[in-house]
């Protein structure tokens, strides 16, 4: 892409000036980690409006408070296997595309149909759910809604290890597109999962932040945004499988920037193209995430103690 000139040389402007006066600059991941500290113990407050069911598959449409200290609320649904054993479990977190899509509804019929075979999955409403989000963010308020997106994403995964019926060592995350890059955020601070499924991620936040409304000046944007730059956080997956799930005909993600993440990231990994375009939506992508998730999740299903 033609952004990584852009990024490159002002990030060689941001080496050479001086950090202001309250423009985070952590020098090192431990700082960056502190960033993300969140209250642990807070109270999620879940509120469940209704339970759908599908052939003994429980749909549960619920929320619960976001982030510590507020009073915002995520939507999300819980899709529950039958029967007693422990199941494996799963986040999804939707991409910024067609308002259809662009909501916890994306892959429900997916976590629907991998509910049968042993897997709960979560499934929540991000910050870009809102339709009108992208265009509308203030800009230089980026860097903290971030900060409260990862959070917020933290406090997803505590709803479903939490889960009596979840077993909180069969864990995994599939994100696409903002999902997943937000997704990799988290994965560099929260060891509980242990595969992960990125689709069509480009290998920087800034490759989106420009399209719309501009920053105050791009120079400090990409100064107090350094700390969130995603090859760093993936490099830190040392405990979980990693999934890249590409398009061939991507508008967004070209194929060099698709080499990014995936060098940065550690074994065991694996990187598949397809034919399709940035929406994803081709059926063999489903299948192999779906097989990637059973592989890795359902079939290390500890055998039943007798």
């Amino acid at each position: 892409m033609k952004f990584h000139l852009v990024i490159l040389m002002c990030a060689l402007v941001f080496a050479a000036t001086p950090v202001r006066a309250g423009t985070p600059a952590p020098d090192n991941f431990a700082e960056r980690v502190a960033l993300f500290a969140y209250d642990t113990h807070a109270d999620l407050a879940i509120q469940e409006r209704g339970v759908e069911q599908r052939e003994g598959i429980a749909i549960h449409d619920l929320s619960f408070v976001a982030v510590p200290r507020t009073k915002q609320r995520i939507n999300a649904y819980l899709v529950v296997p039958p029967g007693p054993r422990a199941h494996a479990g799963v986040l999804w977190v939707h991409w910024l595309g067609e308002p259809k899509t662009s909501n916890r509804t994306q892959y429900l019929d997916e976590a629907v149909a991998l509910a049968a075979k042993g897997i709960e999955s979560l499934l929540v409403d991000a910050m870009w759910s809102d339709p009108d989000w992208y265009a509308k963010r203030d800009p230089d308020q980026d860097f903290d809604a971030s900060i409260r997106q990862v959070t917020a994403l933290r406090r997803a995964m505590d709803l479903l290890v939490a889960r009596p019926e979840v077993d909180s060592k069969r864990i995994g995350y599939v994100g696409h597109d903002f999902g997943g890059m937000y997704g990799t955020l988290m994965a560099g601070l929260d060891r509980r999962a242990k595969t992960y499924v990125f689709i069509a991620v480009a290998p920087s936040l800034l490759e989106w932040a420009f399209f719309a409304t501009q920053p105050k000046s791009k120079i400090d944007y990409i100064r107090k945004n350094a700390p969130l730059e995603l090859s760093e956080f993936v490099h830190r997956i040392d405990n979980a499988s990693v999934l890249f799930q590409f398009a061939k005909n991507d508008a967004y993600v070209s194929r060099a920037s698709t080499g990014v993440l995936l060098d940065a990231a550690n074994a065991p990994k694996e990187r598949k193209f397809y034919e399709a375009d940035h929406a994803m939506n081709k059926p063999e992508i489903a299948q192999d995430r779906d097989a990637w998730l059973l592989k890795e999740l359902v079939a290390a299903e500890p055998a039943p103690s007798r």
